[in-house]
């Protein structure tokens, strides 16, 4: 897939992306005001709001945020949150559903912007895909984390140390989490990201565990939901919100 392959080239774009960030802040709507417990929506069900994407590839209809493409059209892009352009430490709320068999999409947390024009970010990702496969792993998306793969599998525990060295020990029933994923249905999804620590919870159970105490290490940056080149897919969220930590 193109998604696991080498993309050392889009790296050289580093630069520009945090120029493309900074934009983003100075144009991007205010975010709501947080609720008693501290979490923001962070989509109205209505419209894209604090929200931009590509046109045609995504909407707001029925509640949720659509992304959909065909192979003939489709492109490497991203739905950038506006409205916080870049987040640190949070905890984030979402549910998911690929309404089509196939395809592949995640949500981009402590990531910039590689490609403007094609709204192409990258750095960490929640994954998930049509078929279950990549459901609570932690990806890096175009090796913007010095390019290190799927950096934390569904079903382990995974800890990259100061030398960039990576240690696993699995997390306990984690040969079994992948029957809780729900193909084809809504996926209840609780991210939490503070310090150099991640957990990615798919339906009430933690998926994957990650220490990240590597040089190369992400510390802040923009959140966005992913469409992979490809595909004829639609891929679905809803509920989204978000609590910041300090």
């Amino acid at each position: 897939m193109f998604k696991r392959a080498s993309l050392v080239a889009l790296l050289a774009l580093g630069a520009a992306g945090f120029v493309v960030d900074r934009s983003i802040a100075q144009n991007s709507p205010a975010a709501p005001a947080p609720d008693a417990e501290g979490y923001v929506d962070m989509f109205n069900g209505k419209d894209l709001t604090g929200w931009h994407g590509l046109e045609g590839f995504w909407s707001a209809k029925d509640g949720t945020i659509v992304g959909s493409e065909t192979k003939q059209t489709s492109k490497q892009t991203f739905l950038v949150y506006t409205a916080m352009p870049s987040v640190a430490d949070f905890e984030m709320h979402y549910k998911y559903k690929f309404a089509s068999s196939d395809g592949n999409s995640g949500v981009q947390f402590r990531s910039k912007m590689l490609i403007p024009q094609n709204l192409r970010a990258g750095g960490y990702q929640a994954d998930c895909d049509g078929k279950g496969h990549y459901d609570g792993s932690i990806y890096d998306e175009a090796g913007v984390a010095g390019n290190r793969g799927t950096m934390s599998n569904r079903g382990e525990k995974t800890v990259w140390d100061a030398d960039n060295k990576r240690h696993n020990e699995p997390l306990p029933d984690g040969k079994q989490l992948g029957k809780f994923i729900h193909v084809g249905d809504w996926n209840d999804v609780v991210l939490h990201v503070e310090g150099n620590h991640v957990t990615y919870t798919i339906n009430g159970h933690l998926m994957t565990d990650l220490t990240d105490e590597s040089p190369k290490a992400l510390h802040t940056g923009l959140i966005a939901l992913q469409i992979h080149q490809g595909f004829t897919m639609e891929i679905q969220f809803k509920d989204l919100k978000i609590k910041v930590l300090k």
